[in-house]
């Protein structure tokens, strides 16, 4: 499939949430003509370390998966889980928050 490409202006929502003791900021853009999300930003409160690293590269990888046509719910679904069924990792947690929110 061909990515969709978005417009270079475009609303964000943001959210903070914590997870493994860190701060972290979520930031989702969304497609304007339908208002589902297309792109996610993480970014935490440790500028330049590690887990800032993995966190926006996690972002970027949902983003061009969901821009090319993958589903927010089969990439959640995809993802590891730890032994409770929660999320194994920063990007599992942040999608899990999408869900929770989402309206039913």
């Amino acid at each position: 499939m061909t990515r969709e490409i978005l417009p270079n202006r475009r609303q964000c929502e943001t959210v903070e949430f914590r997870y493994a003791g860190h701060a972290f900021t979520l930031c989702v853009g969304r497609r304007p003509s339908t208002g589902e999300i297309a792109e996610l930003f993480l970014s935490s409160n440790k500028p330049g370390s590690p887990i800032e690293a993995l966190a926006r590269d996690a972002a970027i990888i949902v983003s061009i998966a969901l821009q090319h046509g993958a589903g927010l719910a089969t990439i959640r679904h995809a993802l590891t889980r730890d032994h409770d069924g929660g999320p194994a990792t920063l990007i599992g947690a942040a999608l899990d928050l999408l869900d929770e929110e989402a309206p039913r």
